[in-house]
């Protein structure tokens, strides 16, 4: 303990105490390396966050290396205020390389803006995401059928760009997929990873069309290596059959003018004891989950919009 203290003790009492301190204040190189070093640690976090943190305190560090070779003449000050600068300037560099790396096309960066960003999923991540489908947008033309029911393996996941898709099944239209949308999110849902099925609904470009894909077993090796990357897509999946389950929901007649509510089973049973039940959307057989809802009206011969 004596030796700690006295340790102690000659850390703090070793120099001198300041009893008159300098009157003039320091040359205005040393104030603008101070005023640079407080901005600078405001910057944010992400590729630009570090951009602007380096740059900032690089500026801060060169500056004081200025004062301490030209006010000061202190060459110890000199040297570490330069090789904070020298790692500064470098970081700048990498980050600027990393963010020249990672430039998407047109329809890729207006895919992370209106989807991507909004959740928080950083470039590095809509990277690998990007990399997964090999950075390629499908075009699909108009009445060219994606998916044909009975006939097409489940094999991939593909996200809407542009265009309107057309959800038939034996002939009936049941919703339309519009961008931003996932083609075959049911399909996805009802499948394990290690199972095997076909489409029990036709997909037709009722527009000329534009499609990411991702290959189903790609995809799941992308999901074992990043688990946030899984998450993110169970719940845009979660989201996108929400929508789709709604969109059927609108199409289904409980009796007597009222339309079932899918978040509400059994309501229309117990107002109207009359009415058989009806089978709500998530009682459907699995493999199939875009049956046509009961109550639909054949829409063999509908007008496109």
């Amino acid at each position: 303990m004596g030796e700690n203290a006295s340790f102690w003790e000659s850390l703090i009492y070793a120099h001198p105490t300041c009893t008159t301190w300098k009157q003039e204040a320091e040359g205005s190189i040393y104030h603008l390396a101070s005023i640079l070093f407080v901005v600078g640690f405001m910057g944010g976090s992400g590729f630009f966050g570090l951009l602007y943190v380096f740059s900032l305190l690089g500026l801060g560090f060169l500056c004081s290396s200025v004062w301490a070779w030209l006010d000061v003449c202190a060459a110890d000050i000199f040297s570490w205020n330069f090789i904070l600068f020298a790692i500064c300037f470098v970081q700048f560099i990498y980050v600027t390389y990393q963010v020249r790396s990672v430039s998407f096309d047109r329809e890729f960066q207006e895919l992370y803006s209106a989807l991507f960003q909004p959740l928080g999923i950083s470039l590095t991540v809509y990277r690998k995401i990007v990399l997964c489908c090999d950075a390629e947008v499908v075009t699909l033309e108009k009445e060219h059928c994606y998916a044909m029911q009975g006939k097409t393996p489940i094999d991939k996941l593909s996200l809407l760009v542009s265009g309107r898709i057309r959800v038939t099944v034996d002939g009936e239209f049941l919703h339309y997929i519009f961008p931003l949308q996932f083609l075959d999110s049911p399909e996805w849902d009802s499948l394990r990873p290690t199972e095997e099925g076909i489409f029990q609904v036709t997909l037709t470009a009722e527009t000329d069309c534009r499609y990411v894909a991702w290959r189903r077993k790609k995809l799941y090796l992308l999901f074992a290596k990043h688990r946030f990357i899984s998450r993110l897509f169970s719940i845009l999946i979660g989201s996108d059959i929400a929508e789709k389950l709604y969109a059927l929901n609108d199409r289904v007649q409980a009796g007597k003018g009222f339309r079932y509510d899918i978040r509400l089973p059994n309501f229309y049973h117990v107002s109207l004891p009359e009415t058989p039940p009806v089978q709500p959307s998530h009682h459907l057989q699995r493999g199939s989950p875009r049956r046509k809802p009961p109550g639909v009206t054949n829409c063999g011969s509908f007008s496109t919009q």
